[in-house]
C-alpha cells in the first residue's frame, strides 16, 4: 500500500462535553461517518505536523498502520465487529514488544532489535481491532522520570515545550496530550506511568500488579513493573483496559499474573446524583502533602479535596509514617533487579552486532543506566546485600503493610502526584537525585502493588503557560473497577469546574 498523508482533517471525536474520545470515534466508524484508514491518515498527519515540536515518537511505520486500518475498513463492512477498539490508532512504548515494529527500550543497545513475538497486551490490542500506529519515546529501559535520558530523542512537554513531560512513559504521554493518538500504553515501575500523566494533563492508570500480563514487557525491575494506560479521560481508560484483560487468566504466560480477570469493567453514569460519593471515605496521607509540594501543587490539590466534598465525600487526613521511608527502599530494590535483568542485554543476540560485551555496553549504553547497574551490583553484593537490600525489602513489607491498614477503613487514599509541575528542560540531568526524590509520591503503590490513577485536577499558572496538575488516587489491591468507576464520577466533576478545560494544551502546540 503507498503511504500519503492527507491534510489537516477534521478533529473526530472531540465533542464538547463528551469526555469518552473511543466512544465517540467508535460511533462515527460504525455510522460509516469515518473510516479506519482516513482516522488513520488523520492521526498519521497530526504526527508529521507536530513531531518536530514534541518528539513523542521513536519510530512510526505508516504503512503497517494504515495496512491494518484498510483490514479492519473491510471487516466493519462486511458485519465483523472485533469491539470497541476497532480501528482506534493506539500507541505503545517502546519497551513493549510489537512483531511489527521495532522495539528499543529507548537504547541503542536494541535498536536493531525487532520481536518475533508481541507481547501479551499488544496480542490482545490487534485481537480487539486496535491500530497501532508507534512506538513512543521513553527513558532508556525505563530508567528515569524526564524522557531526557532516550537514546533517541528528547520528548517535550506539550502544555509548554521547554519543559518534559515526565518519564519513563513521557512518550505516551505526551503523545495522547498532542493528539498524535487516541490513547497509548505506557509502562510503570514507581510512577512511570501516573507522574508523565500529571506532567501532560491526560489520566493515566497503574493497575494492582500482577492484574495485566507483562509477558513481552521488557523487564527494568520485575517485583514492581506493571503496564498502564495513558488516556484522554476514565471512561476511556476503562475500555482500553477491557481490551488488555481480554481472555486473560492465571494461566497467562507471566507468573506474576495472578488474577483472573475475564469479566468486563462497567462504566457507571452516577455523576448525575447530586451527591454521588456520599458515604466514601477518602484519606489524605499527610507525609504526602509535607514533603515539600509546592504551593502551587498544593493550592490544586486542596481544591480538588473540595471538589471531593462537594460530591459528598468524607475527606480526612492519615499519617503513614513508613511513607517517605518509600523512596530508599524502592531505589535499592529497583537499582539491585535492573543490575540482573540487564546482564541479559550484551548486544550481541539482540541489536549491535558489537564484537565483545565491553564494546558493545560502553558505547551503547546511556550513563544513568550505568550508574544503576553500578549501584544495584553493589547492593546485591557479598557482604552488602545485609545492610542494604535485605534491609530494603523489611522497609518494602512495612510500607505495603501500613497502606493495607488504612485500606481497610477507607476506600481511596490521595495524594498529590510530584512535588512541582513539569520541571524545566535539563535541570533534572544536573542532579540525578533530584530526579530520583521527584518519585516519592508515586513509588509506595508500586512497593504495596496497589492500584492507582491519576487525574487532571486544577491548573495553574506559571509566567503566560497554563500547566496541568495531577491528583492520585490509590485504591484497595484488586479492586481496581471500584477505582475507576470513582474516578469517572471525579473527572466529571472536575470537568465541569469552570477552569478545568479537556483539551487547552493542543493550543500550545498549534501555536508554538
Amino acid at each position: 500500500m503507498s503511504v500519503q498523508l492527507a491534510q489537516a482533517a477534521p478533529n473526530h471525536g472531540e465533542v464538547s462535553g463528551d469526555l469518552s474520545k473511543i466512544m465517540n470515534l467508535a460511533c462515527q466508524l460504525r455510522d460509516g461517518d469515518v473510516s479506519a484508514v482516513s482516522l488513520t491518515l488523520e492521526y498519521l498527519n497530526r504526527i508529521q505536523e507536530t513531531e518536530p515540536l514534541v518528539s513523542s515518537f521513536i519510530s512510526v511505520d505508516a504503512e503497517v498502520a494504515l495496512e491494518r486500518a484498510d483490514k479492519i475498513d473491510r471487516e466493519l463492512r462486511t458485519g465483523v465487529d472485533r469491539g470497541i477498539l476497532s480501528g482506534i490508532p493506539i500507541a505503545v512504548k517502546d519497551n513493549i514488544c510489537t512483531k511489527d515494529f521495532f522495539t528499543t527500550a529507548g537504547s541503542k543497545i536494541l535498536e536493531n532489535y525487532k520481536p518475533s513475538y508481541n507481547a501479551d497486551v499488544v496480542e490482545n490490542l490487534e485481537r480487539a481491532g486496535a491500530v497501532i500506529i508507534g512506538k513512543t519515546n521513553m527513558d532508556e529501559f525505563g530508567m528515569g522520570s524526564t524522557s531526557e535520558n532516550s537514546q533517541y530523542a528528547t520528548t517535550c512537554n506539550p502544555w509548554d515545550l521547554s519543559r518534559v513531560p515526565g518519564g519513563s512513559s513521557g512518550g505516551s504521554a505526551a503523545a495522547v496530550a498532542a493528539r498524535q493518538c487516541v490513547a497509548a500504553l505506557g509502562s510503570d515501575t514507581g510512577g512511570s506511568v501516573r507522574q508523565p500523566a500529571s506532567h501532560c494533563g491526560v489520566v493515566g492508570f497503574k493497575p494492582t500488579y500482577g492484574a495485566l500480563s507483562r509477558h513481552g514487557l521488557i523487564s527494568y525491575a520485575s517485583s514492581f513493573d506493571c503496564i498502564g494506560t495513558l488516556t484522554s479521560s476514565v471512561h476511556d481508560c476503562i475500555l482500553l483496559v477491557d481490551a488488555l484483560r481480554l481472555g486473560q487468566c492465571s494461566s497467562s504466560m507471566d507468573a506474576s499474573n495472578i488474577l483472573c480477570t475475564n469479566g468486563r469493567l462497567t462504566v457507571n453514569e452516577k455523576y448525575d446524583d447530586i451527591r454521588p460519593l456520599q458515604g466514601q471515605r477518602f484519606a489524605v496521607i499527610q507525609e504526602a502533602i509535607d514533603s515539600e509540594v509546592s504551593d502551587d501543587v498544593c493550592e490544586s490539590f486542596a481544591d480538588s479535596l473540595q471538589v471531593l466534598r462537594n460530591l459528598g465525600a468524607h475527606v480526612e487526613t492519615v499519617s503513614c509514617k513508613n511513607f517517605l521511608n518509600g523512596l530508599p527502599a524502592y531505589y535499592i530494590l529497583a537499582m539491585s533487579e535492573a543490575s540482573s535483568n540487564l546482564a541479559r542485554h550484551d548486544g550481541i543476540k539482540t541489536g549491535t552486532g558489537r564484537e565483545t560485551i565491553f564494546d558493545s555496553r560502553q558505547h551503547h549504553l546511556g550513563d544513568e543506566i550505568k550508574r544503576r547497574i553500578l549501584m544495584g551490583t553493589y547492593t546485591l553484593s557479598d557482604g552488602y546485600a545485609d545492610a542494604y537490600y535485605e534491609r530494603a525489602n523489611k522497609v518494602r513489607q512495612c510500607v505495603a503493610a501500613e497502606l493495607h491498614v488504612i485500606l481497610q477503613t477507607y476506600d481511596v487514599l490521595l495524594t498529590p502526584v510530584a512535588t512541582t509541575v513539569a520541571p524545566k528542560l535539563n535541570t533534572s540531568l544536573r542532579s540525578p537525585l533530584e530526579m530520583y526524590v521527584s518519585d516519592a509520591l508515586t513509588v509506595n503503590v508500586n512497593l504495596s502493588g496497589l492500584p492507582a490513577l491519576v487525574l487532571k485536577a486544577k491548573e495553574v499558572r506559571h509566567g503566560q503557560k497554563l500547566l496541568p496538575v495531577g491528583v492520585q488516587l490509590i485504591g484497595r489491591p484488586g479492586e481496581d473497577a471500584q477505582l475507576l468507576d470513582i474516578g469517572m464520577v471525579i473527572e466529571r466533576a472536575f470537568y465541569e469546574c469552570s477552569n478545568i478545560k479537556q483539551f487547552p494544551h493542543v493550543h500550545s502546540i498549534d501555536d508554538a
